[in-house]
């Protein structure tokens, strides 16, 4: 196969699902052969605890179209999607989970919408398979980024789409250090559809997203991608600074009329440990933006590649 021809380059960030790979394969093959000979499939191997570089390792040998990504550690599925997508060759570009949960046979619903002219084609999981606190965090989640980036976003959609070769060399020059591929593919534009699709149960492996990683990842994906809570700071600053006015009024004319003769503590207390509050958030607020900002000024790889396989 000629790499400078690739029509078809699909991305599976590989951890935790080895027994499901040899499967992966050969769905991939058997639809992917259906729409072009010329197809690449590219397993990006999260530093996975179990024998998935083993499986990888084999899979390639029997066929050259298998390419294989060794992280030198485990750097979180979006760092091994950007992997995938710096290696890619295809002129489009699949992107799916490795637990067959997205299924390998809705890629031709998916290509043969982008036909129609279509830069991008998601994926939507019109039932999702998961399990439930997943489903709910995802919904939660989608809103609270939806509403902090101006933007409104799908719970039914996340990675498993099709790309052109424009929209992820746009993806790739995106410099930011967290990563996170749905976001990335809705900030960079282009013309879009959807089409739904069947979301499978998860049969190998268990998801290494608990509500522990999940609600980092959120707090990473709204610090980078939206600067909507410091200008909310700012309304909330000004909302306290002029119900306190209004409050220093009403307190002052009290004051001269002999309302008040006893100071009082419990609203002195109370105001002390509110404001006090309200300050800290703010603080940590900013705080957490620094951080991110050093954070890129580091500079540091999105990613180590241990070892290639077939590249």
């Amino acid at each position: 196969m000629n790499n400078n021809n690739v029509h078809i380059s699909v991305i599976s960030p590989v951890y935790g699902c080895a027994t499901s790979l040899i499967e992966l394969y050969f769905r991939l093959k058997n639809v992917l052969s259906g729409i072009t000979e010329s197809f690449e499939i590219i397993f990006v191997n999260d530093n996975s605890p179990d024998n998935a570089w083993e499986i990888i390792e084999e899979l390639s040998k029997k066929d050259d179209r298998i390419k294989g990504i060794l992280l030198s550690r485990n750097f979180g599925q979006h760092n091994a999607i950007t992997a995938g997508l710096d290696f890619s060759l295809g002129e489009w570009v699949v992107v799916m989970d490795c637990d067959l949960q997205d299924q390998p046979e809705e890629i031709t619903k998916l290509y043969e919408k982008a036909k129609e002219g279509y830069d991008i084609v998601y994926g939507r999981r019109v039932h999702r398979m998961d399990v439930f606190y997943k489903t709910l965090f995802s919904k939660l989640f989608y809103m609270f980024l939806g509403y902090l980036t101006d933007t409104k976003l799908d719970s039914t959609i996340a990675n498993f789409g099709i790309y052109h070769r424009k929209v992820i060399a746009s993806i790739c020059s995106m410099g930011d250090y967290v990563r996170y591929f749905p976001a990335m593919v809705r900030w960079v534009g282009f013309k879009h559809s959807a089409v739904d699709i069947e979301h499978a149960e998860r049969k190998h492996g268990k998801t290494s997203y608990n509500i522990h990683k999940l609600l980092r990842l959120g707090i990473d994906v709204v610090l980078t991608f939206s600067d909507k809570p410091l200008r909310l700071t700012v309304k909330l600053g000004l909302l306290i600074s002029l119900i306190s006015f209004v409050l220093v009024i009403i307190y002052m004319i009290e004051y001269f009329t002999g309302h008040i003769k006893v100071p009082g503590y419990t609203s002195l207390i109370l105001s002390v440990w509110l404001l006090g509050g309200i300050i800290i958030l703010l603080i940590g607020i900013v705080g957490l933006y620094i951080g991110k900002t050093f954070e890129n000024v580091k500079k540091r790889p999105k990613y180590i590649v241990s070892k290639k396989i077939n590249m």
